[in-house]
């Protein structure tokens, strides 16, 4: 067995010690015999503990899923290097539907009322908001029970029925598009600037734990962002930095950021 000791330590710092601890489990009963083990839905997040379990663990194969191609809460899969078979990664579509003229529900009204049945967080992926339902991506073994429980949003009356996983309709996001210069790749700098947050507040922001680069809980704000990072703020949204486009003749660094509303 691997020496993992310094793994959990390393994401018991960052506060996903719990989660690491898991999937740890999974994937030694996978390496002890069992063909593959499958987590509960997690965020990106988890998708940065299950790399570094691989690493590891080189017998293993790491495979994610959340029901459609795009999705942001995912399962993941630690599978035996030699297992030939299908991974069911146990995800059924739910759609929840009501009548608009009564009002306009919105994610939080959905999440918050199946929270209200008393399921866990873990137990639900992406839940996708279209004209007039929802499309929410649940544990199998729930399904049933919501399909038969789930009657009410806010006073509103809903209902529940399983759909194919090949109906889900592909989640819309607007994009803005930021294209502007820092002085440096200071975390403060560039996510004031993509955020539209005075460099004070999100310094304030950062220390208060508001902020994750690449769901995990911003290092200070003197971190630095590279190309390719995701940046989260608790009631702003995320954003990528998915170009840094050079340097100025002051010295200023251009960066092209697509934040998602």
């Amino acid at each position: 067995m691997a020496d993992t000791s310094k793994l959990i330590r390393y994401f018991e710092a960052s506060g996903n010690g719990e989660e690491a601890r898991r999937m740890l489990d999974l994937a030694e009963q996978v390496v002890k015999g069992k063909p593959f083990r499958v987590t509960d839905f997690t965020s990106p997040a988890g998708l940065v503990i299950a790399d570094a379990i691989k690493a590891a663990y080189p017998e293993l194969q790491v495979k994610t899923y959340g029901g459609y191609e795009g999705a942001e809460r995912i399962r993941i899969a630690f599978v035996d290097n030699h297992f030939q078979g299908t991974v069911d990664m146990g995800i059924t579509a739910l759609k929840v539907s009501w009548d608009p003229r009564f009002r306009l529900l919105t994610h939080r009204d959905v999440l918050g009322s199946l929270l209200g049945l008393g399921m866990e967080r873990t137990k639900f992926g992406d839940i996708i908001m279209v004209q007039g339902d929802a499309q929410v991506l649940v544990d199998n073994t729930i399904a049933d029970f919501i399909v038969q429980n789930f009657t009410k949003i806010a006073m509103v009356t809903v209902s529940a029925e399983i759909i194919s996983l090949d109906d889900i309709a592909p989640k819309e996001e607007k994009i803005k598009e930021v294209r502007t210069t820092v002085a440096s790749l200071r975390l403060d700098a560039v996510a004031s600037s993509g955020f539209s947050v005075s460099r004070t507040k999100l310094v304030s922001a950062i220390n208060a734990g508001l902020l994750q680069v690449n769901w995990q809980p911003a290092k200070g704000p003197s971190q630095e962002v590279k190309e390719g990072d995701v940046i989260s703020m608790r009631g702003r949204g995320r954003m990528k930095v998915e170009a840094i486009t050079g340097t100025s003749r002051k010295g200023r660094i251009g960066v092209y950021l697509k934040r998602f509303m």
